[in-house]
């Protein structure tokens, strides 16, 4: 793993990391190993029993603990993992501790949970915990070790560091310097090596940290009236000093000195004999710092002396601070040195430690009460509490016997409104008293979150409205309330009709803006205001509620036409409307599922109605739904089997200007099914395409229209051309154009032949990706109709963009077509532009001899309609226009 470059390098003191880490073992419970960032484990297993962690450590897998280790140091996504091994009472988890981005240790941690038996299970072990603790300890571990390495420098040269960012650039290098040599001294803390070896290397550490020339550790020895030399240093170009020196003369000064520090320069006035004494030995400023044999008695043993020979020596505030630093962890391990590791050394280390920590610690003796040690943390958090004496009413009882017991708690301040996590571990104390560890965490920033989970839980994430669940549990409690007061309660299901082709069409993040848009105006609509929900993907449901019961018709008139309205998206306005199924309770049905359930049966029948309108539940619908279902499945079995129940038929398309000859004919799907009988296509086309089988029904209409117009063209009729309607759901098929392509080649029609009708709503809606399909369509020579013209919202701009070839006039124009201004005024003007455009105009539902009339008078050429056809099966329809028929035989310009 690459070293990033700022991070600082941290050298990893693994004698001193296996004490803090065999000391967290024996206070959680936990079972834990360090693993260095190149992968090699730096401590042993650390438990509070040997047996047992010996146990537990031939129990983990190996190579669980190297997948774990590789994915939270060399990657970025994790920190901390927890993963179940293959016993069921143990987890195993690695936690990453970082300097700056750069993992630098792994710890490995195996917890036990409490299992009196099980089939899988690690019995008979006293170390277990519970799981809010395993993960309380994973999160301990981590914050107190990233503390400690990322915080190294300023942690542990407090005095050096606190300056820098008043000092000058050479006094912050100085002071950098000073931090990493006192680094380099504190290491010395845990060190087994001798005294004398220690101060030999403190002081020259020191010394040259802070270029002076001599630096020592004398001891008077009184008896013997001699000076002991534990430690020395002299630079090179310094003449030699305490070799020289009357022993005598050291002790008598040693008096002068006293148990004070005393600090010395050139301009320092002291005691002549003593300035003259120094001055023969070359010294001409020195500090002296007393080391004291037992606190509090501050009897002097030895002492620390910085001299120099430079006579121009000015001890600034740095040395001098750095000095007293040493003499601290001087002190220190002289303590430990007479003690050998006794109470005082463990008590300062813990002390150490226990102060760099993440969490609030503090230790109460079971017996009296009182509290042994407080780290720093908690006294900054809980000042009040210590002041006042409330401690025992935030975190628990004084009792002897209930303090003997460990547990896990929450607890709030009313004061502070602060939330914390505290684990009490009863323990020895250093001295070997019984005491009650407790160790606090701040969890309030956990609680908000947890409040934003739950929020989060009842509100869809996308819209902000309430989801599926909080839908349940209101419905329940408005039918409970209208049950009780016999009143009436309304429940609005609403599905978008064609979301999929916004979605498709212009993107997921413009599905997703609709989709908010929709649910900011529903939320809006008084007596829905707080009561509407989305239940997932395009639906939605509203709740009216006994108050706004009579206000039902006012509120679905809103509704309505809310969706009439354009929405604007991507610069432009589109089209989406929505299909409604309502339901009255608790008449209809008191139970949640029920009153849902049939409120989507009756949005299906507003699907099935043709689409945008509302319905009513009733036992009419209930038997449609019925039927709705028996139809899907005979549909979706009839697909199955290679489409044989559905069937072409085909209409003539006759051209009036050549004395009424068929020109060729529109395909059109029709369904008999073995178990339904004939299904209108207006019931089974919208199902096939709320299904999505209408991609494999109208391939198959396309291969046989085509088919079947290559043996017209083949048969006499060259120039016989067939229509197919392409569904929207067809056209947004990301390989549509594919589709025909293939088409086209496998069935060797000539692409002349074959018109592709789409409707105009679906062209305009979409206008730029129609435009992208059609061009492509049109390239593999294919003619396009605009079906359905009249119905949608097209400018005639956005026809004139549009590659079309035909434009086919809606029947609704044509039903009163004999006697209604408007339609022939329509009529005529679509047939204006269309020769504007150069496209050739068709009018379908020509029923009657009076409506054929009026256009014998328009510049209409193209006629389809039962008053020359009806849909006919292939056979009947080549019988009349292909085998008999010879009319458009010599009429190559219908093109």
């Amino acid at each position: 793993m690459e070293e990033n470059q700022n991070t600082p390098k941290i050298d990893i003191d693994r004698e001193w990391l296996q004490k803090i880490q065999d000391f967290y073992a024996d206070i959680s419970g936990l079972f834990l190993f360090a693993i260095d960032k190149n992968g090699r484990q730096i401590t042993d297993i650390s438990g509070r029993d040997m047996r047992e962690t010996a146990r537990i450590a031939d129990l983990i897998n190996k190579n669980q603990v190297e997948d774990l280790f590789r994915r939270v140091m060399f990657t970025k996504l994790e920190e901390q993992i927890v993963e179940n091994t293959e016993f069921s009472n143990m987890k195993l988890a690695a936690v990453a501790v970082k300097v700056g981005t750069e993992a630098v240790i792994c710890f490995i941690v195996a917890a036990v949970y409490f299992e009196e038996d099980g089939e899988n299970a690690i019995l008979n072990i006293r170390s277990t915990v519970d799981e809010k603790l395993f993960f309380g300890g994973l999160d301990y571990i981590r914050e107190v070790f990233d503390k400690i390495y990322s915080g190294a420098f300023r942690e542990m040269n407090a005095i050096a560091m606190s300056e820098r960012e008043h000092a000058e650039e050479s006094q912050l290098q100085t002071a950098l310097s000073l931090a990493e040599s006192m680094n380099g001294i504190v290491q010395y803390l845990d060190s087994d090596d001798s005294y004398e070896n220690i101060c030999e290397s403190i002081v020259k550490k020191a010394a040259e940290a802070t270029h002076i020339s001599h630096a020592y550790v004398l001891q008077p020895n009184k008896a013997a009236n001699a000076i002991d030399v534990l430690g020395k240093y002299r630079s090179e170009s310094a003449d030699p000093v305490i070799e020289r020196v009357n022993p005598a003369d050291i002790l008598k000064y040693a008096a002068v000195v006293g148990d004070k520090p005393m600090v010395v320069s050139s301009r320092t006035e002291i005691d002549y004999d003593f300035r003259l004494w120094i001055g023969t030995l070359g010294i001409i400023g020195f500090v002296v710092l007393p080391i004291f044999r037992a606190r509090p008695s501050r009897v002097v043993s030895n002492y620390l002396i910085f001299a120099d020979n430079d006579p121009a020596k000015v001890w600034t505030r740095e040395d001098i601070k750095f000095f007293g630093e040493a003499a601290k962890v001087l002190q220190s391990i002289f303590d430990r040195h007479l003690h050998k590791l006794s109470i005082v050394a463990s008590y300062n280390s813990l002390t150490f430690v226990l102060n760099n920590v993440g969490s609030a610690i503090y230790v109460k003796d079971i017996n009296t009460g009182n509290i042994l040690f407080k780290n720093k943390s908690f006294e900054s958090m809980f000042a009040r509490e210590i002041e006042n004496g409330s401690l025992d009413r935030l975190f628990g009882p004084a009792n002897p016997d209930e303090m003997r017991m460990a547990s896990y708690f929450e607890v709030q301040s009313t004061d502070s409104k602060h939330w914390y996590d505290v684990n009490r571990t009863p323990m020895d104390w250093v001295d070997g008293r019984k005491v009650i560890l407790f160790s606090i965490f701040d969890i309030t920033d956990k609680k908000v979150y947890q409040e934003k989970i739950e929020q989060q839980a009842n509100n869809d994430y996308l819209t902000g409205l309430y989801n599926r669940m909080s839908c349940e549990k209101d419905l329940n409690i408005h039918i409970t309330q209208c049950r009780k007061e016999g009143k009436k309660g309304c429940l609005l299901y609403l599905d978008l009709d064609d979301f999929k082709h916004i979605n498709d069409g212009l993107g997921h993040q413009y599905g997703d803006v609709l989709l908010k848009t929709i649910s900011n105006k529903l939320n809006k609509i008084e007596g829905i205001k707080d009561a509407c929900y989305r239940m997932g993907g395009d639906e939605f449901i509203a709740i009216i509620s006994s108050e706004y019961y009579d206000n039902k018709d006012e509120i679905l008139e809103t509704v309505r036409v809310m969706f009439n309205t354009p929405w604007f998206l991507k610069g432009g306005d589109y089209y989406c409307t929505s299909s409604i199924g309502v339901v009255d309770f608790p008449d209809e049905d008191d139970t949640v599922q029920e009153i849902i359930r049939k409120a989507d049966i009756a949005m299906y029948e507003s699907k099935r109605a043709g689409k945008n309108r509302t319905s009513h539940y009733a036992s009419e619908t209930k038997n449609a739904a019925s039927h709705r279902l028996d139809m899907e499945k005979s549909m979706r079995d009839a697909t199955a089997d290679t489409i044989k129940e559905f069937e072409v038929y085909y209409q003539p398309i006759i051209d009036t200007a050549k004395g009424n000859i068929c020109t060729g004919a529109e395909a059109l799907l029709r369904w008999n099914s073995a178990s339904l009988g004939f299904v209108t296509p207006g019931d089974f086309i919208p199902l096939a395409e709320y299904l999505g089988l209408i991609n494999p029904i109208g391939n198959h209409v396309l291969k046989q229209a085509c088919l079947e117009c290559k043996r017209w063209n083949e048969s006499g009729h060259p120039y016989y051309k067939v229509n197919v309607n392409l569904s929207v759901v067809q056209l947004l098929q990301n390989d549509i154009v594919e589709t025909v392509a293939r088409t086209i080649k496998e069935t060797g029609i000539n692409p002349r032949n074959l018109t592709l009708e789409v409707t105009e709503s679906l062209a305009i809606n979409d206008l730029e990706r129609m435009k992208k399909i059609l061009n492509a369509i049109k390239a593999l020579g294919c003619r396009i109709a605009l079906d359905d013209f009249g119905t949608g919202y097209s400018s005639l701009n956005h026809i004139r963009e549009l590659p079309i070839d035909v434009i086919k006039v809606d029947q609704t124009f044509v039903t009163d077509l004999a006697t209604d201004p408007y339609a022939q005024s329509f009529i005529r003007m679509v047939g204006e532009l269309a020769a504007a455009l150069k496209v050739k105009i068709c009018v379908e539902g020509i029923e009657t001899e009076e409506q054929k009339a009026v256009l014998d008078d328009m510049n209409v050429r193209l006629i389809q309609g039962f008053y020359f056809d009806r849909p006919m099966r292939k056979t009947a329809f080549e019988d009349k226009y292909v085998t008999n028929c010879i009319d458009a035989m010599d009429h190559p310009d219908m093109d």
